[in-house]
């Protein structure tokens, strides 16, 4: 007999290519704690163009209960007028309580389209979503720029959120899960006022993914204290960000910005040189694995974060750390 749920949880994926965007696991991560709070049942959105079936069952072993699929050249593009529309047919045929999408740069595009044509709310950039003693969604993002966290309460249904990259984890991957797989025709659009013309360019940097990031804040004093940290982060494998501060003055793009108003990361290991750790900055990456801070004020909030702390000057340590990093590059090889 198939089991009753008293609630409906969607997670819209995002698969590109041949592969889902990490961010899908992670909301399935979350959306899985969800259910089991609401007996609900968690149920995984497909829209792709010729996805296999074994990449459907990753998301039933990550916690999906059930999977509707859309398997057509009608996303083989990331054409938001397509997704809205199948997309909001099937909130409106299945009625879910529930409905997670990624804040990445598509699902910014396409989720205020969907609860527009739904009449719904929309609370955008989550950091985290908790349930309370009544069994309602608490929605928590920053406010007044990243200076309060906001929990918010929506009151008209289904609930929908977006939710950033990076804050939340995927769930354990069970093997001996079971789902099922509901295949769903996709339907074209018959009235258009977006025309998708095609990719212009490609992101080059995507500062979330990585392992090393090597950070500068308003304590490198010129521009051209971003070379030196390139120089250091090239050596060991990762990309240069930044605090607030450099990204408004125009020393580096708003691409490298780490913290509430930039990006969420949790790289293997961080190095904060010349930030002095503002609670936007913090909450941005502290939940790296390895933090190292330089500063030249040993009461800088950064410290209180970091693994290791480093007073002095960011213009001398780092080109001894630049200069021990390649002596034993040669040692090795």
């Amino acid at each position: 007999m198939e089991k009753s749920y008293r609630n409906k949880i969607f997670v819209l994926t995002e698969f590109r290519g041949e592969r889902f965007h990490p961010i899908s696991f992670e909301l399935l991560g979350k959306g899985r704690e969800i259910a089991e709070r609401l007996d609900g049942e968690l149920c995984a959105i497909v829209m792709g163009s010729n996805v296999s079936r074994d990449s459907c069952m990753n998301l039933i072993y990550y916690g999906a209960d059930r999977i509707f699929l859309y398997d057509s050249p009608l996303f083989s593009d990331p054409n938001v007028i397509n997704f809205k529309h199948n997309l909001v047919k099937l909130v409106e045929e299945e009625k879910p309580d529930i409905i997670l999408i990624g804040a990445t740069h598509f699902g910014r595009s396409l989720a205020p389209r969907v609860a527009a044509a739904l009449k719904t709310g929309l609370t955008a950039d989550c950091i985290d979503l908790e349930v309370d003693e009544k069994g309602e969604l608490i929605q928590i993002r920053p406010a007044f720029t990243g200076n309060i966290l906001a929990h918010i309460k929506t009151k008209t249904k289904p609930v929908m959120t977006t939710v950033r990259y990076k804050v939340m984890s995927a769930g354990k991957m069970d093997l001996e899960r079971k789902g099922s797989i509901v295949v769903k025709k996709a339907e074209e659009p018959k009235e258009r006022n977006v025309k998708f013309v095609g990719k212009y360019g490609v992101r080059k940097l995507n500062i979330a993914d990585a392992d090393v990031i090597v950070s500068g804040g308003r304590g490198l004093g010129s521009p051209e204290g971003f070379n030196l940290l390139k120089e250091l982060a090239d050596l060991l494998g990762g990309v240069v960000g930044s605090s607030r501060t450099p990204v408004d003055e125009g020393w580096i793009g708003k691409e490298h910005q780490v913290g509430f108003s930039g990006n969420t990361v949790k790289p293997k290991l961080y190095i904060a040189c010349g930030i002095s750790g503002s609670p936007q900055h913090l909450a941005g990456m502290k939940d790296s694995e390895t933090i190292i801070a330089i500063n030249v004020d040993p009461s800088a909030p950064i410290f209180k974060v970091a693994d290791y702390g480093i007073v002095g000057d960011l213009y001398q340590i780092i080109p001894l750390m630049i200069k021990e990093i390649k002596a034993r590059k040669v040692e090795k090889s």
